[in-house]
């Protein structure tokens, strides 16, 4: 039985009471309850506070409401016992064949155990990274390159529609700098004024000469479009490359240029226009955005007649409402604090209520430290140390990992040392590990002739008996494993899929508690015949091999058989 399973029941309770007049509330019986595990054992294996909360509309109070309750529970099935405790908290224990049941489920479900339609018919797009086509990815990408696409997993496991869009800034001076340096790369001129340096341009130079040759010898300014074009195409190639690499995947490569070729733009300050929400004033034309909360008026056009970021980041958010989506989530980075009002003014503006179709979120910096320094200069990029670098010192595991388990909000240092090391002190590898321990523990259930029973509760034969998973550690173990599908659906409600990362290393606490208590064997020791009990528990160890790597596949992390 799991907490959704026992909050159901607990509704159902509600509902008989309320249509035999029991039980009188005005705002009708509530879709669910909150079932939770108690903190302290001895207070069973769920514990729920609804008749704390509906005692003063019932016009009763909360004890005489919980004794009521109580009563009706304990004959339902799969219900061992109902205690009252306190002002009126129910404490409910669980049948042991109902709870083992637990572990037949997610075997059953497999790849698909966790996953929910909390968030069915939703669509929703997450924008994360957006960084110039000029450079390398860097160290300030790396952190949205792991939550963007983690939280993007979970609001997929929990139903939603989910694209993963990445937004190319090819629009603007700095696309032209980036061309004049390739070209004094090539042509062994020094870096212009503004432009970019390192490694990576001498590198690129090459092979922009390779991919078009005699391209350096054109007449302006084609020479300088050609090698613009190249360029940015190289280098946003390689961007692609390093993510894939990462394990992070976009759905739509989004070009910011391409909202001005396609006229997306005038046709956004047209809409504005008759909204009413524009207005002239010293040559340039503003957004009134002040009318819905942010700070100053925003300027769209400038006195120059220049379009302003601005204007581009409406015509997008547009742009990605007319595709079909309901909701836009934008992953920014710690210099964008000023964003949040502005694109919640620039949504109001537009028509839309923010609250329904926006989140915005921002991210906090990260410093990596090896040796007690940190990690500041790139090799090859001469500036900040690139994500392809990370990568291949740390890891991208434990990159990924240790970047997953804490809020977005929170900045964050990591040591390269302590996240790479073999040990139990290190999250990434002990959560691998245990995964590692269930995979090499079916192997040896293998070895032995060993095999899942049939899971069909009518099945012929030596089928799976959920009862005799008895043990108090089984029992831990078990409600551990109930509660993966309501940790990622609240991680994609929430947006936080660092609740993923800690779920899996109380599990694994829990798990390698039952491994390490003699009466839980698995396997039969000698000459004992293989018995009922050793393939319940089998059928327990691949559950939780099942839930380990559902959930380090969340986070875009492998889960290894052998470590």
């Amino acid at each position: 039985m799991t907490p959704d399973q026992l909050s159901s029941a607990i509704v159902d309770v509600l509902t008989t009471l309320s249509d035999e007049g029991a039980l009188a509330l005005p705002d009708g019986v509530p879709s669910s309850v909150t079932v939770e595990r108690p903190r302290q054992k001895g207070h069973g294996d769920y514990a729920t506070n609804v008749a704390l909360q509906l005692a003063k509309k019932a016009g009763t109070n909360p004890r005489t409401l919980a004794d009521l309750v109580a009563s009706r529970l304990t004959s339902h099935d799969g219900i061992a016992g109902v205690e009252v405790a306190g002002p009126g908290f129910l404490n409910i224990s669980v049948a042991a064949g109902a709870q083992g049941e637990i572990a037949a489920a997610v075997v059953t479900a497999g790849p698909s155990y966790g996953s929910s339609r909390t968030l069915a018919g939703q669509r929703i797009n997450v924008e994360f990274i957006s960084a110039n086509p000029t450079g390398p990815l860097h160290l300030g990408h790396t952190r949205w390159a792991v939550l963007g696409d983690a939280i993007g997993r979970v609001l997929a496991a929990a139903g939603a529609e989910v694209t993963r869009e990445f937004y190319i800034n090819d629009r603007g001076v700095q696309m032209n700098h980036f061309a004049a340096s390739i070209i004094a790369a090539a042509t062994g001129q020094p870096t212009p004024e503004n432009g970019y340096a390192g490694g990576y341009i001498d590198d690129l130079a090459k092979a922009v000469a390779d991919a078009a040759p005699g391209i350096f010898e054109l007449p302006e300014p084609e020479r300088t479009t050609a090698v613009r074009a190249k360029g940015y195409e190289l280098q946003l190639k390689e961007q692609q490359q390093q993510l894939d690499g990462f394990n992070t995947h976009f759905d739509v490569w989004f070009s910011e240029l391409s909202l001005h070729d396609s006229g997306s733009v005038p046709e956004t300050l047209a809409r504005l226009k008759e909204l009413g929400h524009v207005y002239e004033e010293g040559g340039a034309l503003w957004m009134r955005t002040t009318d819905f909360g942010d700070d100053k008026d925003r300027v769209l056009i400038k006195s120059d007649g220049e379009l302003t970021y601005f204007a581009s980041d409406t015509a997008y958010y547009l742009n990605k409402r007319e595709r079909g989506f309901d909701h836009c989530i934008y992953l920014l980075g710690a210099d964008h604090h000023g964003y949040v009002n502005r694109l919640r003014a620039m949504a109001a503006c537009v028509g839309d209520d923010p609250d329904q179709t926006l989140d915005v979120m921002i991210g906090q910096l990260v410093k990596i430290l090896r040796d007690g320094q940190e990690l500041k200069l790139s090799k090859r990029a001469g500036t900040i140390v690139t994500l392809h670098e990370l990568a291949e010192e740390i890891g991208v595991d434990a990159l990924r990992y240790s970047l997953a388990r804490y809020p977005a909000d929170s900045p964050l240092t990591l040591d390269v040392a302590e996240i790479t090391k073999a040990s139990n002190d290190n999250p990434v590898y002990y959560v691998q590990y245990a995964h590692a321990r269930t995979s090499a523990m079916v192997r040896n259930a293998t070895d032995l002739g060993m095999a899942l029973p049939d899971l069909t509760p009518s099945a012929d034969g030596p089928g799976f008996d959920p009862a005799l998973l008895s043990h108090e550690r089984e029992g831990d173990l078990l409600r551990a494993l109930a509660e993966f599908p309501r940790v990622v659906a609240s991680a994609a409600e929430l947006r936080e899929p660092h609740r993923v990362a800690r779920y899996l290393e109380d599990t694994a606490s829990i798990f390698n508690k039952w491994y390490d208590t003699r009466e839980c064997r698995m396997l039969p020791q000698g000459d004992e015949p293989v018995t009922a009990t050793n393939l319940a528990r089998l059928v327990l160890v691949v559950a939780t091999q099942t839930v380990l790597a559902n959930g380090l596949g969340l986070l875009g992390v492998s889960a290894p058989e052998r470590m």
